[in-house]
Formats: C-alpha cells, sequence, structure tokens
C-alpha cells in the first residue's frame, strides 16, 4: 500500500523522525485556516500518489494565509497523471542550504534492505540512476542491523561538518526503525535537507507498506482510500486478485506470479508488450476470471487478451468456465487467445469448444499468436 505524503509523515513523526508542521486540508478554506495556524510562509503540496507533482504545479509555496487560499484552490484544481487532486498538505515551508536523497528498500537479489544515499536529492532518483549511478550510495543492512557508526560512516564523504554528520546518522537509525517496525517496502527521503542555520530535516516522505502484514496494523485499514485507486485496483483487492496496470497492448490473465512474470517476458521477447500484471491465484473460483476480464478491458489499451492457466490447483475447467460466463456476460471487442493445460484440461477444452472457442497447449504459440491479433487490430 502506497502512504499519501501526509500520511508518511505521520508514520515519521511517530518514530521521531524530524518533519515540519503541516496539516491536510480538502478545500481552499481548510488550506488558508491551517497557513493562518502555522504561520509564515508555508508550502502547499499536492496528495495524489503519482512522481511529478511539482512539474505539473502540484507544489507551490505561499506567504500569506491568502495566497494559501489562491494557491490550494488551483492545486485543487489540478489533474496529474490522470489522477484528480482532492487534498492538499499545507507545512511549514524552510530554507534549503543543500538537498539530499535518502531511502531504505528491499534488494531482493540479496535479500537484505538497502540504504540508497545520494548527493542529489530533490530530483527523481530513477533519472540520477540512469545517468549518473556512481553518485548514488547503496549499503546492504546485515542481518544483526545497523549501528550507529555505520550510519556515521555513510554520511561523513558528503556532509564532512560533524554535527550535520550526527543529525544525519540518527535521522538514518530512526529511518531504519520505521522501516522494521512500521512493515515498509520502501521508506524514502527526498529531499533530506540540510537548512542555513544546520537542521537537518525531512522535508518529503514517501512509503510503501508490505499488505502481507497488515494483521499487525489496524491503522492501515484507516489510511486506504479507495478513492486513491483506480476502479480496477479496488476490484483487483476485493477479489482477491493481484493486478499491476502497464503501458502495453496485450492484455494477460495468469495463475501464479511466477507465470505471470514468464509470461510478460515472453511477450517482451517476441516483440509484442504487456498491459498489464494480473495473477488470479489458485483460487478455482470463475468470479475471479469474469473480474479479470473486467479489469483489463475497462483499464488497459489492451488490442488482445492472453489467458495463460497451468492447472494445478488452479482447475482448468473452472477457468473455462469463468472466461464462458464473463463472455456471455459482456462480450469482448478485443480477440482472446487461451492456453490451458493441467487439472482438467480436457474438460475444459470441452467447455470451450461448446462456446466456439479453443485453446492451446503450448505458451509460446500461445503468446506469438495473441501478439499477431493485437498487430492485425492495429492496421
Amino acid at each position: 500500500m502506497n502512504l499519501q505524503e501526509y500520511q508518511a509523515k505521520e508514520l515519521f513523526a511517530r518514530f521521531g523522525l524530524p518533519v515540519l508542521p503541516g496539516q491536510v486540508a480538502s478545500t481552499p478554506e481548510e488550506a488558508q485556516d491551517v497557513a493562518r495556524a502555522l504561520g509564515g510562509t508555508v508550502v502547499i503540496k499536492a496528495q495524489v500518489l503519482v512522481g511529478g507533482r511539482g512539474k505539473a504545479g502540484g507544489v507551490q509555496l505561499a506567504r500569506t494565509p491568502d495566497e494559501a487560499l489562491v494557491k490550494a484552490r488551483e492545486i485543487l484544481g489540478l489533474t496529474i497523471k490522470g489522477l484528480p487532486v482532492r487534498k492538499v498538505l499545507v507545512a511549514q515551508a524552510a530554507e534549503i542550504a543543500r538537498e539530499l536523497y535518502l531511502s531504505i528498500v528491499l534488494d531482493r537479489s540479496r535479500k537484505l534492505p538497502l540504504i540508497m544515499l545520494s548527493a542529489e536529492g530533490g530530483v527523481d532518483i530513477e533519472e540520477v540512476a540512469r545517468t549518473t549511478p556512481e553518485k548514488i550510495v547503496r549499503h546492504p543492512i546485515p542481518l544483526d542491523g545497523l549501528r550507529g557508526y555505520q550510519a556515521r560512516e555513510l554520511f561523513q564523504p558528503l556532509l564532512r561538518d560533524g554535527k550535520l554528520v550526527a543529525q544525519a546518522a540518527d535521522i538514518l537509525l530512526k529511518l531504519w526503525r520505521t522501516y522494521q517496525e512500521g512493515d515498509c517496502q520502501l521508506a524514502e527521503i527526498n529531499p533530506l535537507a540540510v537548512t542555513p542555520d544546520g537542521r537537518v530535516l525531512a522535508l518529503d516522505a514517501k512509503v510503501i507498506l508490505d499488505d502481507n502484514a497488515d494483521f499487525r496494523h489496524r491503522e492501515w485499514a484507516t489510511w486506504r482510500d479507495p478513492e486513491d485507486e483506480s476502479p480496477g485496483s479496488r476490484l483487483a483487492r476485493d477479489k482477491g486478485l493481484s493486478y499491476v496496470k502497464l503501458e502495453g497492448d496485450i492484455g494477460c490473465v495468469v495463475n501464479g506470479a511466477g507465470l505471470a512474470m514468464a509470461t510478460m517476458d515472453l511477450i517482451k521477447h517476441y516483440g509484442g508488450e504487456p498491459a498489464n500484471f494480473l495473477d488470479i491465484g489458485g483460487s478455482s473460483n470463475p468470479e475471479k476470471v469474469t473480474a479479470a476480464l473486467r479489469i483489463i478491458t475497462s483499464e488497459s489499451k489492451a488490442r488482445a487478451i492472453f489467458f495463460n492457466i497451468f492447472g494445478g490447483i488452479t482447475r482448468c475447467d473452472d477457468v473455462a468456465n469463468g472466461i464462458v460466463q464473463s463472455l456471455a456476460e459482456s462480450p469482448l471487442a478485443v480477440p482472446l487467445v487461451i492456453r490451458l493445460t493441467g487439472t482438467n484440461e480436457d474438460v475444459a477444452r470441452k467447455i470451450l469448444s461448446e462456446h466456439g472457442l479453443s485453446a492451446t497447449t503450448s505458451m509460446d504459440e500461445g503468446v506469438r499468436t495473441v501478439i499477431e491479433k493485437a498487430q492485425e487490430v492495429m492496421v
């Protein structure tokens, strides 16, 4: 689960990280009241779960409460990368002498948390990694945890000043505690700012929580806002599907995360572009198949859809019934290619054939066919 910035800062504050005072507002008048209560210059930031807010005009300074009213009205009227701005964070502004980047993220290749630190803060870290990867320090956190001297050693070459190094190291240790106890997949500060008067502050916050740990955190239920999700994402979560929208034109419905990744790799191998990751899991529930097709047809740019089912716990006949049921309720406007093999595949083929459908057993053949059909639609 991605947290909005104001939620991430609430989590940071809980673990003692230095964030500036602020409050979320849903109307320009609320933003004006917050600015008046804070006093001085404030920064008004759009609360949407995408990057590039500043470039889109979603981050602005206001020096008076009346100016905050005007700026908040402007920002609340924006749509950033397809998402309407419904809330803004009004926070105390700070002068910045220097900006750094700091995060802790799960490194799946090492199977360890990874500290990422860069002197190039305040910009997209992906761009820094692409153009100047040598400017990013990467430090795996060992199984026995992070020590104070290790945190200080990381910041010493960047900050040099002992007081600044001590503050930054303390922030890193608290970020590590946030990451651990908060069950995060990502805890990011960008920028980690140094002010002219010698303070080190977390001016922005990005947190991704590990959904597998939600049973340990009752408050997470109140943090999730259905309006921050697309209709497809909400339906996927309600039906227990794993779904990620992508930018390609080959819709994918697959059972099992590993097979889903292999399917997308094979689509790329043969020159296609997957429109989504969608794993219906190991359940034999035809309703999941129907939901999967609804999600793809409503949210993606799919020119063809590929079902790739390797039946183990998932029964091929149940998937076939789901396909038939879904097509009866809402016929597809794009070609459908099916690959079925495994548990009850003979029964599944009979079900499909009775409704004018067929299925291959070859994954390669299925991928090549769905790419060809998508290209035919383009023509």
